[in-house]
């Protein structure tokens, strides 16, 4: 069984999840960041060999935590559309069905640096997009991390990892859900985005995504 650890935000219950995606019970809503959708298209427009089925697997990934956590909204902290060379119609043609199989679905994109030159999402998508600072009961939904007065921030865009080393010297470079005192970050939903190690901070609350868990090691 997968592990996800429950945690509190602002006074908010959530459940860290390892889709790489957090979910808040009250309001049953389900907060990603970075998708990228489309780079796989716009790095072969680019010229660069990489495989297909990227944006299959990511809108798949998604819907499991949807279904299994019988999320109603969904709130993505920047960077849905990853460039404008990535509005293929087959990676559009994958959006539209995905969005009609969640037709019920409300979903907030608060906008990212990806987002203002690869355009808002076509608008049969039914996104409501929006600049941040985002902020609803005691959080503020953001794509840069930065602190919010009054509230506390969850962002993205540094698609956090750490570097862990085991007893044999075994090493691994784990996408992490890093929570700092007044701002979290989140790691990136998009399968081809990679990651940056960051150095949390002491009292950071510093969780990684080990295969299908997510588990807490120290900042």
């Amino acid at each position: 069984m997968p592990i996800e650890p429950r945690i509190t935000i602002a006074g908010r219950r959530a459940r860290l999840l390892p889709e790489r995606a957090l979910f808040l019970e009250r309001g049953a809503t389900l907060v990603v960041a970075d998708v990228h959708l489309g780079k796989a298209a716009a790095l072969r427009a680019e010229a660069t060999a990489v495989p297909s089925g990227s944006t299959t697997a990511d809108l798949d990934r998604l819907a499991a935590s949807i279904r299994r956590t019988g999320a109603r909204r969904l709130v993505i902290l920047g960077d849905f559309l990853h460039a404008r060379q990535g509005r293929q119609p087959r990676t559009l043609a994958a959006a539209r069905a995905w969005r009609a199989r969640h037709a019920g679905l409300e979903i907030v994109l608060v906008r990212g640096n990806h987002d203002r030159s690869a355009g808002d999402p076509p608008a049969e998508l039914g996104f409501a997009c929006v600049d941040g600072p985002f902020v609803e009961e005691g959080l503020a939904f953001v794509h840069e991390p930065e602190t919010v007065r009054g509230a506390y921030a969850l962002g993205g865009h540094l698609h956090p990892a750490v570097r862990l080393r085991g007893p044999a010297r075994e090493r691994a470079r784990l996408a992490a859900f890093v929570f700092g005192r007044r701002v979290g970050v989140l790691p990136a939903f998009g399968s081809l985005t990679g990651t940056a190690v960051v150095a949390p901070c002491s009292g950071d609350r510093v969780y990684v995504v080990a295969g299908e868990s997510v588990v807490k090691v120290g900042a």
